[in-house]
């Protein structure tokens, strides 16, 4: 990483002398904390259908965002332009939306170095239009040819190059270049009865364009988007009622994400509104769960060198062994909670606030043998991969799709089920987990977090966890 004094000026334009005089001007009113982010992304989106590339587009963005914060206050203000003048009227906004007495602490920038995650030579964004374009042809080629019953594919592919930069009022500057890159296949498949079922595979990461080719990821996604169609095709209408549910490795770890992950995020705690607020050192889950968010990861979609407040991103353990061990932290929790920042603040955009986010979150592995847990169900279900949910912070509740499950019969896999949905409460979920696999899994890198309007690249992962109780959603 560090500061790459050359490409900064191509890019923003800036000094040291220039952001030490920004940030005053931030605290000009008052304030115990400022903080400047500098963005300019380069973004490439192809889209396929029909065997046909419909849509292809590019974009660069290029903004800062100035931050202000006195007490339990926020001051934000941002720019498109940057022109010091520009700059130095966004710093006056957030100064006066802030405006309060506060003790300030002036001190000089200092420039943090550290390590590479991603040290991609070559980044998609800068390779040829039409090597991107093969890939996702090849997906379609390969997903057409691969079932008759096939009879519509859609592939997509985007990558980015992100290049942020941090100054603090209290000494941090901090420079990132971010690439990211992703493909996606969907293929539709008709049965001889008429019915239509989809399947879908994706993935990607902070990777180049030579991630994809070389694995031949186009083919590779193409047959396992068909493959999960075809399933579906076969499979019954899902029970319904409390039963005991095995989830497969990787994806299913979204759950995890949901229904547990953003209760420990620290703004949900101080507020006092998550199922998990005042819990830490108290037995959340089954001795079995051990909980990790960790942003460190290389060539991770959800990782990054430094976070968007210029904090370097680490392994945070959340829950140890069925215990709450502590919150995800930007900069504002840790103040008003006292407690270390972690490495979790995050935002969308310059346009945006940070704020407490999970990167790659998962459960660790446990010592059972995959196939020992399928074995010890008698009745039960398995959930290979999930869609779309729901949660509710403040209780814990939750609601989530499986797209493809199977049922369990006899410590056996049996026929593939449809309409399958889990209900449940992610802390009273995790008490009921009596078997973790040895195979812990991350995800292929798709997954996108949303909170409070913003979205930003995560990952799951989570190994074969048997849950002995759960409701299940489905034909009664």
């Amino acid at each position: 990483m560090g500061l790459n004094s050359s490409l900064i000026a191509e890019r923003f334009g800036v000094g040291a002398a220039e952001l030490e005089r920004w940030l005053g001007e931030a605290l000009s009113r008052g304030g115990d904390y400022a903080d400047l982010y500098f963005e300019y992304v380069e973004t490439t989106s192809l889209s396929l259908d029909e065997s046909i590339v419909k849509s292809a587009t590019q974009g660069v963005t290029l903004g800062v965002g100035v931050r202000v914060i006195a007490g339990e206050k926020t001051g934000y203000a941002y720019s498109d332009d940057l022109s010091s003048e520009k700059i130095v009227k966004a710093a006056r906004t957030a100064a006066c939306i802030a405006a309060g007495p506060a003790k300030i602490i002036e001190t000089g920038l200092e420039e943090k170095s550290g390590r590479d995650l991603y040290a991609v030579p070559v980044p998609a964004a800068e390779t040829s239009l039409a090597e991107r374009v093969a890939l996702i042809v090849r997906a379609d080629e390969v997903a057409r040819a691969e079932d008759p019953r096939v009879f519509q594919v859609q592939a997509s592919f985007g990558d980015s190059i992100k290049h942020i930069l941090v100054a603090t009022s209290d000494g941090r500057l901090a420079w990132d270049r971010q690439p990211m890159a992703r493909l996606n296949v969907m293929a539709l498949a008709r049965g001889g009865d008429g019915r239509v079922e989809h399947g879908y595979q994706g993935g990607g990461g902070r990777v180049g364009l030579d991630h994809f080719v070389l694995q031949d990821l186009a083919a590779k996604f193409a047959k396992e988007a068909v493959r999960q169609a075809l399933v579906q095709l076969d499979a019954v209408e899902a029970p319904a009622g409390e039963m005991t549910v095995v989830l497969g490795p990787g994806w299913p770890g979204i759950l995890l994400h949901e229904a547990v992950g953003h209760g420990l995020e620290a703004d949900f705690n101080r507020k006092k509104v998550s199922a998990f607020s005042g819990r830490v050192g108290q037995q959340v889950a089954s001795s079995l769960c051990t909980v990790v968010d960790n942003g460190a990861i290389a060539g991770r979609r959800g990782s990054v060198n430094v976070d968007d407040e210029g904090t370097p991103t680490r392994e945070n353990v959340l829950i140890e062994n069925g215990v709450l061990r502590g919150y995800l932290q930007d900069h504002l929790s840790s103040l008003l909670l006292r407690s270390e920042v972690t490495g979790n603040g995050r935002r969308e955009s310059y346009q945006h606030i940070p704020m407490p986010r999970m990167t790659n979150t998962y459960m660790l592995p446990g010592e059972s043998d995959p196939e020992e847990v399928i074995r010890s169900v008698k009745k039960g279900l398995y959930c290979a991969t999930f869609g779309g949910g729901q949660v509710d912070i403040t209780s814990g509740n939750f609601v989530f799709s499986a797209t493809e499950s199977y049922l369990i019969e006899d410590g056996k896999l049996g026929r593939p089920v449809r309409g399958a949905s889990l209900i449940g409460n992610g802390p009273e979920a995790l008490k009921y987990v009596s078997m973790v696999g040895n195979d812990l899994k991350l995800d292929e890198g798709v997954g996108i977090c949303g909170k409070e309007g913003q979205s930003v690249p995560v990952g799951v992962g989570i190994p074969t966890v048997k849950i002995d109780r759960i409701t299940v959603g489905g034909q009664a």
